[in-house]
């Protein structure tokens, strides 16, 4: 398993009229947690899109157990928990800074060619770095 910590701070702009961090937002956060895992392991997004593969979304889900407020301190920890194939799966744990699980959730990506869009494998030197990583 691969796993990697992102901190981030809430903003002002990111809280809803209650005060909460609104609900739309996690998923940026695990995009940039696993923004962060893949620039950790050595190919970041760029260098992925630059060889021509992209990685869209193909499945989301969230579960929100306690809110995260203006100001806080969040830890999103990333986790990739098995080789990729087509596809590639990160789980997401969000932490405040008392440690306390606030949300958990997963995204499934596919490795997709840029010009046709249609799956294909993961290239070889990602693979050859997640493997190094795990």
């Amino acid at each position: 398993m691969i796993t990697h910590e992102t901190k981030i701070r809430v903003r002002y702009g990111d809280t809803d009229k209650m005060g909460y961090v609104y609900y739309g937002n996690y998923p940026l956060f695990y995009e940039q947690g696993r923004t962060e895992l893949m620039r950790a392991i050595g190919m970041s997004y760029r260098q992925l899109e630059e060889s021509g593969v992209m990685l869209p979304v193909q499945y989301m889900e969230t579960e929100y157990l306690k809110p995260a407020f203006y100001d806080d301190l969040l830890t999103v920890k990333t986790m990739v928990r098995e080789m990729p194939t087509a596809r590639i799966t990160f789980h997401y744990e969000i932490y405040n800074d008392k440690g306390e699980l606030l949300n958990r959730g997963r995204t499934d990506l596919v490795f997709v060619n840029a010009g046709t869009m249609k799956p294909i494998r993961p290239p070889a030197a990602f693979l050859k770095l997640f493997e190094r990583s795990l």
